[in-house]
């Protein structure tokens, strides 16, 4: 009982903090979503007369959109550390993020450790699962153009289709340059039992925190993407040889996040910020698309042996706290990703002004009209 009592004022404080964070939330989605909206609806004439310039303010409102999730976990303590290569190198170039799934939370880390990357976000393409279509953000990311895949082998052939399609409509014509995938298909807790019955019976590797990746959606933006030089082989950059500015798609980047004591973040908590501050780490490897196969049985071994190496890097972590170092160095460097405060302060600013603007312009015509 006494431990109880002792307890009793911390809970009751996350309690009010929750509820406190949970109607920010709420009025912050109410605001900036709905004043994002508005802003693309007026300016569509932009769109028909210089639509580089519509998607590129269209993305700088997105990104602005993406950094407040951002700070709901920044100010909850929900940091990041980075680990391996340095994106920022790549970060003007295009490039695929191919990504370990564990939680909802995934798309939050990735929300935050991508804002101080330039203009990545604003020309990001996610691929996410269609149940996001339907939440408050869905919206957003419709009119952005990112693509919501449907689960399960009786909709595979039509979504690939559909992707297809989609990035051969949307990707270069908006002026996106990055793709976020999850090539896993789903969450590690409901895909590890299956990926896990499927390794055995192909011999390969049994893995406990990844799980095998699908190849098709993988191969799809390889194919659509990649240039092609004149023999057929793939256009792309060298890691070392960073001014190369050949079109198409350039890098792979392998992205494994992981998380304390193998215990992901979801997104309700991202919200209440009811768990203690939590650091989550990210590791980067950057692959020059030259260097990735396009055929379908070296692609799928080449994507195995990635998750097989991201299932090394996440037991190593998680016994020893930190990823390992890269081949020929002795010690991992890690370096702490941070917001800025004025910034967010400042997006924040324009979003509620922004919708007190909005509501006073639809309140003044109300009136005019009735």
């Amino acid at each position: 009982m006494a431990v109880t009592l002792e307890r009793a004022p911390w809970l009751g404080w996350t309690l009010v903090k929750a509820l406190m964070r949970f109607a920010f939330m709420v009025a912050n989605n109410l605001v900036a979503i709905s004043s994002y909206v508005f802003y693309v609806i007026v300016l569509q004439p932009l769109r028909v007369l210089d639509s580089k310039s519509f998607w590129y303010i269209e993305g700088i409102m997105y990104k602005w959109l993406l950094g407040m999730v951002a700070s709901w976990g920044w100010y909850a303590g929900y940091t990041v550390m980075e680990w391996g290569d340095d994106i920022k190198a790549v970060m003007e170039d295009e490039a695929v993020m191919l990504v370990n799934h564990q939680a909802t939370g995934d798309v939050c880390t990735l929300m935050m450790c991508l804002q101080d990357k330039g203009l990545v976000v604003a020309q990001m393409m996610w691929l996410m699962d269609h149940i996001f279509k339907y939440t408050n953000f869905g919206i957003v990311s419709l009119i952005h153009g990112d693509f919501f895949i449907r689960q399960g082998k009786s909709h595979r052939d039509q979504q690939l289709l559909l992707l297809r399609k989609h990035l051969e409509n949307n990707y270069r014509n908006r002026d996106r340059k990055w793709i976020v995938l999850f090539p896993e298909g789903g969450f590690l807790r409901k895909r590890r039992e299956t990926s896990q019955a499927f390794a055995k019976k192909k011999n390969l590797p049994f893995l406990t925190h990844v799980t095998l990746p699908r190849i098709g959606a993988t191969q799809i933006i390889l194919n659509v993407l990649v240039a092609r030089q004149q023999n057929g082989s793939p256009a792309g950059g060298d890691v070392k040889e960073l001014d190369s500015r050949s079109k198409g798609l350039q890098w792979i980047i392998d992205t494994t996040i992981a998380y304390p004591k193998a215990e992901p973040i979801d997104i309700q908590t991202w919200i209440l910020g009811y768990r203690k501050p939590t650091v989550t780490h990210v590791h980067y490897r950057i692959f020059p698309i030259k260097d990735v196969p396009l055929e379908t049985d070296e692609l799928s071994d080449w994507l195995y042996q990635r998750f097989i190496e991201k299932e090394e890097l996440l037991s190593h972590f998680y016994e020893t706290g930190a990823f390992p170092p890269a081949q020929g160095h002795r010690e991992a460097v890690s370096r702490e990703m941070t917001l800025s405060n004025m910034w967010i302060f400042l997006i924040q600013s324009f979003a509620f002004l922004s919708g007190y603007m909005w509501y006073n312009i639809f309140q003044y015509f109300y009136h005019c009209l009735f």
